[in-house]
């Protein structure tokens, strides 16, 4: 009983930590729409990095990674974390120094949607809509996720109700995202991407040192059929009497099936997320140490959760029987390593994960109702005022959507994540490489890639995987290369943009700021 009130004073030090930042930046973010919704373009390298990192990877990195890890083995996620980790590069590399300077000619555009309608001089504000509406749709399924990982958190240490814990989470993290906008979602973000690394790299050296190091982890896992199959996974057949069974032949992984797993790296060009601190950043120049910081951040956390979740299979290689449950393998190797405090305050890496993605998606989300439609489309003439309290209503209103999705009975934050996650990477990912770096691009070539990135990963989550084969891909790769061809296709039949557009397409290509 004492050791739960220690790591609860533990967790609850942090969550006070996260709204006292919060009501810190209160009145900063409140002064403008440019200071709530990107904090006037003034993030320095490290909280750009740490905050694009801290926000992109969310709960997933330190549940639905070493979960997966856990039950199948190396496989799946070894190739999954390859894919992130060049997408990360690649990201950083190429489309951040482009953004932020893209994003300020163009009429200094503060939200994604918003660039997309300035970058094609869109009168009618129908890209703004179309992407507006698109984010709400995925970006609700992605908070869900996070408050999933809130709920899970608090059910597994202390058998609190999920459900109670979901609200709980989603009240805290819109507190302090209400308050105090862009720049409390930054910082946070600083201090929870910090927080996140740490417990990893704790967690993982504690554990290869209780498992008898390497080799005693290697010589563990070598009793299950293929996990430590690079190509291929275990496939785990329950638990009897507390040992793990597993199927003596496994899956073998094709070509394709590796292609398609890492294609999770594609959804990067298209996260508003991290997308939105590139336009942040205070100069171009800050991009290449960001860039450092992001690069180096990922791998070392990326490494961590592969093998946290490799080394609890060893340690505890029958506590858990199913996926979604051994997305708890985390907390069941802090709790067991660390002194009640300290393990509270390792424990609260997986609240910085949550809170760090969903302040994200709340105000891209609320960006979004409240500039991109409410201003841009249906009131021109809103105050800023007006247009604040727009989007602290649209943050509530989405925020109790998200609990209704945590709570609809997928409580596998994986592939909660994966929907999500395909979904923004293939209607805006392929628009972002083709407005940055094709100037043929058209307004006409950039509606029909949008729609169709974002419905065929619908269309092919629900019905064309089901074919199996080569269709039981990931659906963000066939929706993101359709996407492409879509844009190239439609952008090449009809008339090239106008002068004025291509000028300003050429200035983004060298201008610094």
């Amino acid at each position: 009983m004492t050791g739960n009130i220690q790591m609860l004073i533990g967790i609850a030090a942090y969550l006070v930590t996260m709204i006292t930042i919060g009501l810190w930046y209160a009145r900063r973010s409140n002064t403008n729409l440019e200071e709530f919704f990107l904090a006037k373009r003034r993030f320095g390298p490290w909280v750009a990095a740490l905050s694009a990192e801290a926000s992109d990877m969310s709960g997933w990195l330190l549940m639905g990674l070493p979960g997966v890890a856990y039950f199948t083995g190396l496989g799946e996620a070894f190739w999954t974390a390859l894919g992130l980790f060049i997408g990360t590069w690649i990201n950083w590399a190429f489309v951040a120094k482009r953004l932020r300077s893209y994003s300020q000619i163009a009429n200094n555009a503060i939200t994604l949607p918003e660039f997309f309608s300035k970058r094609f001089h869109d009168k009618k504000r129908i890209l703004l809509a179309l992407a507006a509406i698109i984010s709400l749709l995925f970006f609700s399924i992605y908070v869900g996720a996070q408050f999933i990982t809130f709920g899970k958190l608090f059910n597994s240490l202390f058998g609190i109700n999920m459900i109670v814990m979901v609200v709980v989470g989603a009240v805290i993290v819109m507190f302090y995202t209400l308050l105090g906008g862009f720049w409390a979602v930054g910082m946070t973000d600083l201090i929870q991407g910090l927080l996140m690394v740490t417990a990893l790299v704790l967690v993982l050296i504690f554990g290869v040192v209780h498992a008898g190091g390497i080799s005693g982890v290697a010589a563990n896992l070598s009793k299950f059929p293929h996990f430590l199959d690079f190509f291929g996974v275990a496939d785990p057949q329950g638990v009897s009497n507390g040992v793990p069974l597993f199927g003596a032949e496994g899956t073998r992984y094709s070509f394709l099936t590796i292609v398609s797993i890492m294609a999770w790296g594609l959804g990067y060009f298209g996260m508003p997320q991290v997308l939105v601190r590139f336009m942040a950043i205070k100069k171009t120049s800050m991009i290449r140490r960001s860039l450092t910081i992001a690069v180096v951040w990922c791998f070392i956390a990326q490494f961590a959760a592969v093998g946290i979740g490799l080394i609890g299979r060893a340690i505890f290689p029958g506590v858990f029987d199913s996926g979604s449950a051994a997305e708890s393998i985390f907390i069941k190797l802090s709790g067991n390593f660390f002194p009640s405090l300290l393990a509270g305050i390792i424990i609260s890496g997986i609240l910085a994960a949550s809170m760090s993605s969903c302040d994200s998606y709340l105000l891209i989300v609320s960006s979004s109702l409240a500039n991109d439609i409410y201003k841009d489309v249906f009131k021109k003439d809103a105050s800023e005022t007006s247009v604040l309290w727009v989007a602290r209503v649209s943050m509530l209103l989405v925020t109790l959507f998200a609990i209704l999705v945590a709570v609809s009975g997928n409580q596998s934050i994986f592939r909660v994540v994966s929907y999500a996650w395909a979904g923004l990477g293939a209607a805006f990912g392929p628009l972002v490489l083709f407005s940055l770096f094709w100037k043929r691009t058209t307004f006409a070539g950039a509606v029909a890639g949008m729609l169709t990135g974002g419905g065929m990963v619908v269309i092919w989550k629900n019905f064309i995987s089901k074919l199996g084969g080569p269709f039981a891909v990931y659906e963000l790769l066939p929706a993101f290369i359709i996407s492409c061809l879509v844009i190239l296709i439609v952008s090449l039949a009809t008339e090239k943009p106008s002068a004025e557009i291509e000028k300003e397409f050429e200035m983004a290509k060298t201008v610094e700021f």
